[in-house]
């Protein structure tokens, strides 16, 4: 009997050499990351402190009316706070910058979706894709205006009735829109677990960057990480 190469003693069987681990690409750092749950945070303490003042059987089971509005304003003016502190932080000033431009290759992704096209290439993304990049600005638009008719409705002293009485109708239907919006942001996520980890550790797998957001890996340097070397993480 003789051994073969490989193997761990002379038998014919031969022993494959030990897989190289999944290589991962750096996606978000770890301020970006905190902005995200300090957002997601605050928002979801909105929306549930609104739904408690709103929803009956939920203010009955909840109580303390005070204590709720108090939270629920104080949320809300604190919403902005997370993207302000942000901004300190280059990556994060980087991927705004990529948020706010609308490519070519975002139209296409656009229509490959309404056609409903899945196809391999069909969706060419950058970092983020051309919906993320919807998301993304409405969500920021329908905050500011949150904030702007919530501050009326807490200052009633300041404003006329008629301006009050149009921010109560702006605010309420928004509310329910943005409820709606997020419960669909949620959904999604839980559809893509891999998404879930890119926000949750700051790395994605180099096959799903390559499917999902193919222009991203094309572009990102090999030899630069949003948070420096570590790990192995494969930043290209």
């Amino acid at each position: 009997m003789t051994s073969t190469p490989g193997s761990a003693g002379p038998t014919g069987a031969v022993t494959p050499p030990p897989s190289e681990p999944t290589r991962r690409v750096a996606r978000f750092t770890r301020a970006e990351r905190w902005v995200h749950r300090a957002t997601a945070a605050l928002m979801l303490l909105c929306v549930a402190t609104a739904a408690a003042l709103y929803v009956p059987q939920l203010a009955e089971l909840v109580g303390r009316r005070y204590l709720v509005v108090t939270v629920h304003e104080w949320a809300g003016i604190l919403l902005p706070a997370p993207f302000l502190l942000g901004l300190a932080s280059p990556a994060f000033r980087a991927d705004l910058r990529r948020l706010n431009r609308f490519a070519p290759h975002d139209r296409e992704w656009l229509r490959a979706v309404r056609r409903r096209d899945r196809r391999r290439g069909s969706r060419p993304a950058g970092k983020f894709n051309a919906g993320q990049k919807i998301y993304a600005s409405w969500i920021a638009g329908a905050v500011l205006v949150m904030l702007a008719t919530g501050l009326l409705m807490w200052f009633t002293h300041l404003t006329p009735l008629v301006w009050r009485t149009s921010a109560t109708f702006v605010h309420d239907w928004l509310a329910l829109a943005i409820g709606v919006v997020l419960a669909g942001h949620i959904r999604m996520a839980l559809a893509d677990p891999e998404a879930r980890s890119g926000m949750r550790t700051g790395s994605v797998d180099r096959p799903w960057a390559k499917r999902e957001h193919p222009l991203w890996l094309a572009d990102e340097p090999k030899d630069e990480s949003p948070e420096g070397p570590s790990n192995g993480v494969d930043t290209g």
